[in-house]
């Protein structure tokens, strides 16, 4: 069980991030533990997928784009990382619009594998099968895993992306606004999944679904106009035990 004294497996300190002139993010200071969901939670325009992105330092293909601050993974900054790759195997992200490779739905999940020196094809076929079964699609594609990524449909297309992220074996595994594309049946599909996963690696689930983090967030943190609100125990956000009156009336959906 995640409490006080789960071991931090991300930590930010006094985080800014900035496009040109235009602050996103400001003064963000938090702690992310091991084997935890935790959720953030906010409107339109409050920094969420720029937290995210900075973590996993994409902010190197945006020019305009500038982060301050230290992220801390596994105590080590991430702006210190000399192999910029080895850290994104570490860190997964799936974001809301999927993009699927150009090659066939096997080959999209066993990629990662392969770049790790995997080359029997036995067990590749055992990672591309728990990969897509983690990420609710084995049972629609295990007859056409040599079909084009891109001709799967919207919805498929993001659990290929999750199970393409899995096959990275994270340790940390962030998800922004996964269930965007993805019908309700097979939404509550994937996080049963979450809910498994999260005793093999951390995750931090950006939603727009407020019950969702309620549902699945261990601890959630409510972003707003590119400031950290607060960050609570689930539940007792839902209940009315907020240290911020902002925070009460968005997870009440008097706004966003």
């Amino acid at each position: 069980m995640v409490n006080d004294t789960t071991p931090a497996k991300l930590e930010i300190q006094n985080l800014n991030i900035s496009y040109g002139g235009q602050t996103a993010i400001s003064g963000v200071n938090l702690s992310i533990r091991e084997h935890e969901i935790f959720g953030i939670i906010g409107p339109a325009n409050a920094g969420k997928t720029s937290f995210l992105k900075a973590i996993n330092r994409m902010d190197m293909f945006d020019s305009n784009m500038r982060v301050e601050g230290d992220i801390l993974f596994n105590g080590k900054n991430v702006r210190e990382w000399r192999n910029i790759y080895a850290l994104r195997s570490r860190i997964g992200v799936v974001f809301p619009l999927p993009v699927g490779l150009p090659m066939s739905v096997y080959d999209n999940v066993a990629l990662s594998a392969r770049l790790r020196g995997i080359k029997e094809k036995a067990e590749l076929d055992l990672i591309v099968e728990r990969c897509l079964t983690r990420a609710a699609l084995w049972d629609e594609v295990k007859d056409r895993l040599d079909t084009l990524g891109s001709l799967l449909s919207g919805g498929q297309q993001q659990r290929l992306t999750i199970a393409r992220a899995l096959s990275q074996e994270p340790e940390l595994l962030m998800l922004d606004e996964f269930s965007i594309a993805v019908d309700p049946v097979t939404t509550m599909r994937i996080e049963d999944v979450l809910k498994e996963l999260k005793s093999e690696m951390t995750i931090i689930l950006v939603t727009n679904l407020v019950q969702q983090a309620r549902r699945l967030a261990d601890r959630t943190a409510f972003f707003l106009d590119g400031e950290c609100v607060e960050i609570a125990q689930t539940e007792a956000l839902f209940t009315g035990q907020t240290s911020d009156q902002r925070t009460q009336d968005y997870v009440e959906g008097r706004f966003g």
